[in-house]
């Protein structure tokens, strides 16, 4: 079966809202590289959506889910729970930012991860309302949908979505939002919308992801912390896309010394398994009854274990600080592109490996480019390399390599990219 013949199977037994960006079928993958079903190899600078930060099918993971699996694979750790779960969560409440005493739970996505926050903050406070941003990503459930704040493609059509949720502006300063506009707005919300006593929490990413990989600034969250301090409000990190290395810290919320109530955790946790978390201050966590947090398939035991093996994987070969490294080498790299093209790139921004390119008609970036986006990311495969969009308006280009990328591959990549970024200028 070639590209082609294997497209055509997946448009008729799959759903059309079920896409897929490339007719590329993969066959193998290896660390940062991609082989498809007729033998194309390619440079991966998306990582299944920044979720093999370790690299794809890193030897550690791979031997630790074969062990795993001789053992068992499946008994609900709500059931009969086994120790690779107690040893995930102590893990994790250990690397968590701040230093209060935190407890975990462990679900299957990310968008279970939000929802189960959400659940958590309003057991605690017995409080409605949740306050996010504009451009914020926090799922495809229905709850999630109404945390989102962009229409297309997430929430279209889907409707209606839970009442008591309210968006603010995000802060974003090269699109001249400052951060005293996104708490004004807040504080109008309180005055308009709901009152501070009724909101149970805000919820925020340290740097939004498909909103465009834009980062809060660390006074932002500072405020927000002193805000939800003031009213009792629950306080929580989406560090989905964030975590695990991504952004030259463990967690993006350590860059403002904040420390959240709750975090959500999910995509580079386990290398690629399905599992995401939910760690937060022990009193908050323990807000709902027994039995009314969890999920068949949470906390599978091979998930654990690859998640145990990647938190290894991370430590030994430093990836935090290769993190920081790597976004260094892809910001010089792009910032030389932008010169060539400033009226096409309206600014390159990366916080770690957390990279991205705004692409703009010229040089105005309120002009949005979303063409030339699409046109990239239609002619990526061609050049050999997987590349993804995301921004409010469809014209950013986000770079999420793996962590574990040789320097000689990532200049290879990047080789080829600004070949296709120049075909197209």
């Amino acid at each position: 079966m070639n590209n082609q013949q294997l497209q055509a199977r997946k448009v008729k037994a799959i759903a059309r809202g079920q896409g897929n960006m490339y007719p590329v079928y993969v066959e193998r993958a290896v660390n940062s590289e991609i082989w498809d079903v007729e033998g194309k190899r390619y440079i991966d600078f998306g990582t299944g959506i920044a979720v093999c930060n370790t690299g794809h099918s890193h030897p550690k993971v791979v031997a630790a889910v074969k062990e795993q699996l001789e053992k068992f694979s499946h008994t609900c750790v709500m059931v009969n729970p086994y120790e690779v779960a107690v040893e995930l969560a102590e893990k994790l409440t250990d690397i968590a930012p701040g230093e209060s005493e935190k407890k975990a739970i462990f679900v299957s996505t990310g968008a279970e991860a939000v929802e189960n926050c959400v659940k958590i903050a309003r057991a605690h406070t017995g409080r409605r309302g949740v306050i996010a941003f504009n451009g914020g990503f926090h799922g495809r459930t229905n709850l999630t949908m109404a945390l989102t704040g962009k229409i297309s493609p997430y929430k279209h059509l889907f409707g209606p979505f839970p009442g008591d949720i309210f968006h603010a502006p995000f802060p974003i300063e090269s699109h001249d939002i400052s951060v005293k506009q996104s708490l004004k707005a807040i504080e109008n919300l309180f005055k308009v919308d709901i009152a501070p006593t009724d909101v149970a929490a805000i919820i925020v990413e340290p740097v939004q992801g498909e909103g465009g990989f834009y980062q809060a600034p660390a006074e932002f969250l500072q405020a927000l912390r002193a805000l939800c301090d003031e009213h009792g409000i629950v306080l929580i990190a989406d560090e989905i896309q964030t975590g695990f290395a991504r952004t030259g810290k463990m967690f993006a919320f350590e860059y403002a010394n904040v420390e959240p109530d709750l975090i959500t955790m999910a995509k580079g946790i386990a290398g690629g398994f399905p599992i995401s978390a939910v760690v937060g201050k022990s009193e908050i966590m323990d807000a709902p009854l027994p039995g009314g947090l969890g999920g068949t398939y949470g906390g599978s035991p091979v998930a654990c274990a690859a998640a145990l093996a990647v938190l290894d994987v991370i430590e030994e070969e430093n990836l935090v600080a290769r993190s920081a490294q790597i976004g260094e080498q892809f910001n010089q790299r792009l910032t030389a592109i932008q010169a060539k093209h400033p009226k096409l790139i309206g600014e390159v921004r990366n916080l770690g490996s957390m990279i991205a390119i705004e692409l703009v008609k010229d040089g105005d970036m309120e002009q949005p480019n979303a063409e030339l986006t699409q046109a990239i990311i239609g002619k990526a495969a061609e050049y050999g390399l997987v590349l993804l969009a995301c921004g409010f308006y469809g014209n950013v280009i986000r770079f999420l390599p793996a962590l574990t990328i040789s320097d000689d591959l990532l200049n290879e990549g990047l080789d080829k990219f600004e070949q296709l970024f120049d075909s197209l200028a």
